[in-house]
């Protein structure tokens, strides 16, 4: 047997939508073909009246449902009330009129209660049909649904298929010629695959690193808030003795007159005519 393909299921999806058509069921349809076969072709139709027979979708189905409903309630009740007045008419008019006597009424109560639980027992029974049929619609549409989204999702399959061949040929290609200058790009499989557990393993060791950083910065901050603390009066005071001393100086060379300049100067002459001594007389310092 042949391996299937996405194209053999697309075909076979597609063969089973041409021959299937999915639609909803309109439950006008019987009485709107009587209406049209008993309607005068001559008499002009309402729009609004036509315009539900048209396009059925599920709001539409449950409110014909609902309709119907109380159309058939109010025509049943109509027949009994107008069979009841008829047989009381005849009751009445016939020759010999006709007497009911009341063991009559009492069995045909008994039948009438009979026949309440029986057709009690049936609409409970079309009831939980009901039920069951609207969970198994819901079921189907569900999985229709999501059959067409799967069949989208296969008819595009086969462009990305072809894609992805594309790339794994040209990296197949690329890892042949060597075109790659990352010698980690050309690693077999096994090889990557170990690459990529211990660069998630150096990952974890960073993030455990950071992790203990964080925490530590909270202590650091107040450590570094209590040193800026006791570095305050220091930087006052250096700053302090720097303007005192400044102050000084300045009050010294104001009180020498300049002498200071000239004993550095005769110093430095001093310290040149020693240099020049010591290399005439080779005198080792």
């Amino acid at each position: 047997m042949a391996p299937l393909t996405a194209e053999n299921v697309l075909a076979k999806l597609r063969s089973l939508s041409a021959h299937q058509e999915v639609s909803i069921l309109k439950l006008s349809e019987p009485i709107s073909t009587a209406i049209t076969q008993l309607q005068d072709p001559h008499q002009r139709t309402s729009d609004i009246s036509t315009a539900s027979l048209d396009a059925t979708t599920p709001s539409s189905l449950e409110a014909d449902l609902t309709h119907y409903r109380e159309l058939f309630a109010k025509l049943r009740f109509s027949y009994v009330e107008q069979v009841t007045k008829e047989k009381f008419i005849r009751a009445i008019v016939g020759d010999p009129p006709l007497i009911v006597s009341p063991q009559e009424n009492v069995d045909l109560e008994k039948e009438n209660l009979e026949a309440k639980a029986t057709l009690k027992a049936l609409k409970t029974e079309v009831a939980d049909m009901v039920a069951e049929l609207e969970g198994k619609a819901k079921e189907l549409s569900q999985k229709y649904e999501r059959v067409q989204l799967e069949t989208i999702k296969l008819e595009e399959l086969p462009g990305k298929i072809a894609d992805l061949e594309n790339a794994i040929a040209g990296l197949k290609k690329a890892q042949a010629v060597g075109i790659s200058p990352n010698p980690e790009l050309n690693l077999p499989l096994v090889k990557t695959l170990d690459l990529v557990e211990s660069k998630k393993r150096q990952r974890a060791e960073l993030d455990r690193q950071l992790e203990q950083l964080q925490s530590q910065v909270p202590r650091k901050k107040k450590e570094l808030d209590r040193l800026q603390a006791e570095l305050q009066p220091l930087e006052t005071r250096r700053q302090n003795s720097m303007a005192a001393a400044k102050e000084a100086k300045r009050r010294k060379e104001a009180a020498l007159g300049g002498v200071e300049d000239d004993l550095e100067e005769r110093g430095r002459w001093f310290r040149a005519a020693e240099a020049g001594l010591k290399q005439v007389l080779e005198i080792k310092s």
